[in-house]
């Protein structure tokens, strides 16, 4: 070795004090958010066989799991709904009886605003065809009239309680429409997280289950081809200007990049979500023996940190925010 080499990093690797002292980034439990599903006409929680420790809450089950998230002090939920019934255009999103705007609400009245509520604004659980949108006569998602109802879903969910609409289906002009239509109801506090560049992802595939989903074929014509990174960009540009609060990437691991040039780009805030397949992956090679799950997990989120987000869609929202509390090191 050179004895008069003077630079070694490795002085600040030493130990876990020193460590901590130069960290670049840090995890917090407030930036963190757990997708939760709840599903009509259960009386007790189903288990998603591929997502291990997620369930298909019932109204009650959805209530406890909202205050172990209080608890936590994580930053929120975002809602997902699993209705009984299904038609071609998604009624039971509008229908104030419908179950999402049913919990959504009964969560309102429960923690009022001590627990920030994140309502997933799209069709396909709500459609018998599965798709993000109502169909035209040669059953393509008809973007306009898809429009239309999103205006009207997102009013009623900021009817039943909603803090935050996240409208996921990559219609164009989304956000406008719902900006205007949630602005014309008298609901301008209420906020848009916009799914900015959401990807036509295969590691969707759990998800599917979660909210026992009816597609056929692909969502390949509305959601973005994973080869383009520009469009992200575009997409960007675009919502900021039609209003969105907050904008979102997803997934996550697999579009780090997409994140990270979003993030520098945005003058708002950025989520990623770590959709249901990268969790599957983790628990499945954890269940083998060929990871430590709760490092990887960290280490995960941390990517995510480092690439530029501001909030982060887990399903180990809970777990996580327990782990950075006990001061778990993932490094």
């Amino acid at each position: 070795m050179n004895p008069h080499l003077t630079a070694r990093p490795r002085r600040l690797r030493q130990s876990p004090a020193m460590r901590a002292l130069v960290r670049e980034n840090m995890l917090r439990p407030a930036s963190l958010v757990l997708p939760v599903f709840v599903r009509e006409g259960i009386s007790e929680p189903q288990p998603i066989a591929s997502m291990p420790g997620v369930v298909q809450h019932t109204l009650d089950s959805l209530v406890e799991e909202a205050r172990r998230c209080i608890e936590a002090g994580i930053g929120g939920i975002m809602l997902f709904g699993v209705p009984e019934t299904k038609d071609a255009v998604g009624s039971g999103a509008t229908d104030p009886n419908g179950i999402l705007n049913v919990a959504t609400r009964r969560l309102r009245e429960e923690f009022g605003n001590g627990l920030l509520l994140m309502v997933d604004l799209c069709l396909d659980e709500f459609t018998d065809h599965g798709h993000c949108g109502v169909l035209d006569d040669q059953g393509r998602v008809d973007n306009d009239a898809t429009l239309e109802v999103y205006g009207r879903m997102a009013v009623a969910q900021a009817q039943a309680g909603a803090h935050i609409v996240g409208p996921s289906g990559m219609m164009d002009g989304q956000v406008a429409v719902i900006r205007h239509a949630l602005d014309e109801a008298g609901f301008a506090d209420v906020a848009i997280l916009a799914y900015t560049a959401k990807y036509a992802s295969a590691f969707y595939g759990p998800f599917r289950e979660a909210v026992n989903s009816s597609l056929q074929g692909d969502r390949r014509t509305y959601q973005q081809d994973p080869a383009n990174l520009r469009e992200s960009l575009h997409e960007l540009e675009l919502d900021i200007a039609e209003g969105a609060d907050m904008v979102m990437t997803k997934p996550g691991l697999p579009y780090l990049d997409v994140l990270a040039r979003v993030a520098e780009a945005s003058p708002v805030p950025v989520a990623v979500y770590q959709v249901s397949g990268e969790y599957a992956m983790i628990e499945a090679a954890a269940a083998q023996g060929w990871i430590d799950r709760d490092r990887v997990i960290l280490e995960t989120l941390m990517s995510f940190t480092r690439a530029g987000a501001d909030i982060i869609l887990t399903y180990a929202a809970l777990e996580a925010a327990q782990w950075i509390r006990e001061g778990k090191d993932a490094h």
